[in-house]
């Protein structure tokens, strides 16, 4: 028996292991070549920067050296945790009650620099808890919170809606929605993005395999809601790359993919990890600062080099080490 089954069993490896071994040589492959001429900051990245910067907990000293430390760089955004919604889609107004003091800080420190609200929730997508965007009342509740937090002095929103699903007419309608707000309000409107389908139709793929959960967007898509924004930022971190080149290689995957569809009117923005863990989706040693800067470099040298609206954007200011910073500065400016 064995025997007869060895050439089925040899079949079966080889279906599973060549297409892995053939995808993971085109993204380390697609990590080499030059870096093109004026790769380099447009002044429009970003920093997500967590719920201690309006609960009380930083003081102006924490102000005055955080001007400091993103002094030359291009950091233009903050986008600030002000959350999270409750799962109706409410916003509690304790939960940043430093809201003036941040805003009135920034401008006094740091002339130029944007403050966003950062909002978001788990969504229903994948369990029983969270927030539920087919839930008209629901969105309206979110709408609403945006409101509230513009009124609270806030000049930009930023939603980070997790986990989303590809195609989920729900989401487009509520940025149509939040869109609305944001325009009447002259405020800009930016979200986070799921990463785009390394393959086609992956994200259907994995969700057939997994039972439900999905980790990427169709590029269709992913363009579908970057045509409903100011600025959209891709989450290009917890990618499960094993290896640097790997990941670098995906980041410029990434990036050319996220450009193809992103309108020229909408600032597009590459994740860097300024964090540190080691599980199954991330690997420190593999996901590095360096590697997402030029993979990200590498990207938009190939696909639309010309690209204005174009940064990267700082995931996340209370988990990042200097050496991280270092790797910013020195292959981005």
């Amino acid at each position: 028996m064995w025997r007869r089954g060895r050439p089925l069993a040899l079949g079966l490896v080889l279906l599973l292991v060549v297409p892995v071994l053939a995808a993971g040589t085109a993204l380390r492959l697609n990590y080499t070549g030059e870096l093109r001429e004026g790769t380099k900051t447009r002044g429009k990245d970003a920093i997500w920067l967590g719920h201690a910067w309006v609960d009380g907990r930083k003081k102006d000293a924490d102000l005055t050296a955080f001007a400091a430390r993103i002094k030359g760089t291009g950091i233009r955004d903050l986008y600030v945790h002000a959350g999270p919604l409750e799962h109706d889609g409410t916003l509690p107004a304790d939960r940043y009650p430093r809201a003036r003091w941040l805003v009135d800080g920034v401008h006094r420190t740091m002339p130029g620099i944007r403050v966003h609200a950062w909002l978001g929730d788990v969504l229903a997508s994948e369990g029983p808890e969270g927030l539920r965007l087919e839930d008209a009342g629901s969105r309206a509740a979110v709408v609403a919170s945006a409101r509230q937090i513009l009124d609270a002095g806030f000049e930009d929103v930023h939603f980070d809606l997790e986990p989303l699903h590809s195609d989920d007419r729900h989401y487009l309608s509520l940025l149509d929605d939040l869109g609305a707000l944001t325009r009447a309000r002259r405020a800009p409107l930016s979200v986070a993005a799921h990463q785009i389908d390394p393959l086609p139709a992956a994200h259907t793929a994995l969700g057939v395999v997994t039972g439900g959960s999905e980790k990427w967007w169709s590029q269709e898509f992913f363009g579908q809601v970057a045509r409903r924004v100011d600025q959209i930022a891709v989450m290009s971190y917890d990618t499960w790359m094993p290896l640097e080149g790997l990941y670098g290689g995906y980041v410029a995957q990434q990036t050319s993919l996220a450009l193809e569809v992103t309108p020229e009117g909408t600032d597009l923005l590459m994740g860097l990890p300024f964090f540190h863990e080691d599980d199954l989706g991330h690997h420190e040693n593999a996901e590095t600062v360096a590697a997402a800067v030029r993979g990200a470099r590498l990207g938009l040298g190939r696909t639309d080099p010309g690209r204005e609206r174009f940064g990267l954007a700082l995931y996340v200011d209370f988990a990042a080490e200097e050496g991280d910073w270092a790797a910013y500065r020195e292959g981005w400016h």
